[in-house]
């Protein structure tokens, strides 16, 4: 209809309003047709968000946005069990890289989770593990051991 417009406004010599009718036509034609195309996925790294309700439950989530990463890693805590107020957003990595979950004991008895992200491999995130893990550095710890791993496409693999 615009376009008809235009031709018609063009007929009758004022081209300085039909050009920008044209110009609106195709402006509303791309957004139509931006609003109907499919949504495609957007490629590259990913990161990988880490909630935790101490002594409680966590959450892991992997994604591209941070703030919809790291609700989602909310929402599964609270899906293990504790109250959505109580899980806390710990850690993001951007891109998430090799990533572990380490389970440390203190001596008192209290027990927590430490994530390690953003390594560029298997090898590292295990050297990593090691450093973080070393009792001899870690005097008030009594364990400490990987229980999770997460490649850098964000597959879950359990640690050994």
């Amino acid at each position: 209809m615009l376009a008809m417009m235009a031709r018609s406004r063009m007929k009758q010599g004022g081209t300085n309003m039909s050009l920008k009718l044209v110009n609106l036509a195709g402006s509303v034609c791309f957004m139509v047709a931006s609003a109907i195309a499919p949504v495609q996925a957007q490629d590259g790294p990913i990161g990988i968000a880490f909630a935790q309700a101490p002594e409680q439950s966590t959450g892991v989530c992997t994604g591209q946005n941070t703030d919809k990463t790291l609700a989602c890693a909310r929402e599964k805590c609270a899906e293990g069990g504790a109250m959505a107020q109580d899980c806390l957003r710990v850690k993001w990595c951007y891109p998430a890289g090799w990533s572990a979950d380490l389970f440390v004991q203190h001596k008192a008895g209290v027990h927590w989770h430490e994530y390690l992200c953003g390594w560029d491999s298997k090898e590292s995130v295990m050297a990593a593990v090691a450093v973080a893990c070393d009792l001899k550095l870690r005097e008030m710890i009594t364990d400490c051991k990987a229980v999770r791993f997460w490649d850098a496409q964000g597959k879950e693999l359990a640690a050994n």
